[in-house]
């Protein structure tokens, strides 16, 4: 058995540290930990990740430094190594794998003082182009990994020349966490920010499949339309839940083991389509909904970019989807309009039935720590003002 740490994340240096320890088989470290965690885990295990996503009851994801190292690795593989900047809490498995990705580098990560900002992302990432006093001529590739609210700060913000400079000088900016709307994207490639969209969990080491396609040393496959993934970055399980791991992690006939994700999806000429959770659909009029899908598609309407869309009840349809927006994007139409653009958009791709039923907006959306939308705060919100 090995010692499992608990830590809160807050000193990068000092948590950089003990995680090249941990993953040279010292204590393990144990993240977002609830009383009464356990004081030692299995050997191999290097971090403990308490998660539950945006929404749900919290699980405690083990992952071995094996696994930790496999993904970073991979990563390298596919889009080079180099310095990294953590603009994520160190908690998160995005935030720690840059802290695992820059320890295999051999390269110190940037580190961004206070609240992230464009002005401290730009700081952060400037000073990382000043070559340090005695090192060797040139500058290495800069990386770093961000969710897609980030992202939509900087570009709002890209007029800034510091800005933009600081977006363009990564040789790639990782965003996942949560899908990443189409004109973001498009906007980023305009002023030539390098994005790349990831696909994973905690339960992968983080982000496995980049731009859709899998990772070299990943595999993913659809059974019943669910998404599952095989690869040396697994995480060993559920720390203190055997029951949840079984169902989750399951081998084939030939004894490969896979992670069941949860999400709907297909695999089309070894690109990989994720339609949404397998678990976050309603049923209105007798139809199954993905809200997932209805999301994705009200994210391509014009100041809808950063829009939530929950599901609550409905006393004609049984459920019905709620467009939820922060004030500051609703842009050039009147909420009803907006929400009629929305509906449009929608009904033209997933047929009239999946059409929200109402646009609301708020001061501003909940979040999680992580930056991904608090989706059970916001849902319980919208069910209050109702």
């Amino acid at each position: 058995m090995t010692a499992l740490i608990a830590t809160d994340a807050e000193d990068p240096a000092q948590l950089r540290d003990a995680l090249r320890r941990a993953l040279d088989d010292g204590p393990a470290l144990g993240f977002g930990m609830l009383a009464g965690a356990p004081e030692e885990v299995p050997e191999g295990i290097a971090a403990v990740i308490a998660t539950s996503g945006s929404s749900g009851i919290p699980k405690r994801v083990s992952l071995s430094a094996e696994a930790l190292r496999a993904s970073a690795e991979a990563t390298a593989i596919r889009i080079g190594s180099g310095r990294w900047l953590l603009a994520l809490p160190a908690g998160y498995v995005a935030g720690l794998q840059v802290l695992v990705r820059s320890i295999l580098a051999g390269t110190e990560p940037a580190v961004i003082e206070g609240r992230f900002s464009p002005n401290s992302f730009a700081e952060a990432t400037l000073a990382m182009l000043r070559p340090a006093p005695g090192a060797g001529a040139g500058i290495p590739d800069l990386f770093t990994s961000l969710v897609p609210a980030q992202v939509a700060t900087l570009l709002d913000a890209a007029d800034d020349t510091a800005v933009r400079a600081a977006l363009q000088a990564y040789r790639a900016i990782l965003v996942g966490g949560q899908s990443l709307p189409e004109p973001l994207r498009e906007r980023a490639a305009d002023l030539g920010v390098r994005l790349v969209r990831t696909y994973g969990s905690t339960e992968t080491s983080g982000g496995c499949v980049y731009d859709g396609e899998p990772l070299e040393t990943v595999t993913v496959r659809t059974i019943d339309g669910e998404l599952r993934i095989a690869g040396p970055m697994l995480a060993e399980g559920y720390l203190g839940d055997g029951t949840l791991t079984a169902r989750t992690f399951v081998r084939d006939e030939h004894g490969i083991r896979w992670y069941r994700t949860g999400d709907l999806g297909l695999v089309e000429d070894g690109v990989v389509r994720v339609h949404g959770r397998a678990d976050n659909v309603i049923v209105s009029g007798g139809i199954n909904i993905s809200l997932d899908r209805v999301e994705r598609i009200v994210r391509r309407v014009p100041g809808l970019h950063q829009a939530v869309v929950v599901g609550v009840e409905d006393a004609r349809w049984g459920e019905a989807s709620v467009i939820v927006v922060a004030r500051g994007e609703v842009l050039r139409r009147s909420e009803g309009e907006q929400l009629a653009h929305a509906r449009d958009a929608v009904g033209d791709d997933l047929g009239k039935h999946a059409r929200p039923a109402r646009l609301i907006v708020v001061d501003e959306l909940e979040v999680l720590s992580s930056g991904k939308p608090d989706r059970e705060a916001i849902r319980r919100a919208v069910v209050e003002l109702h």
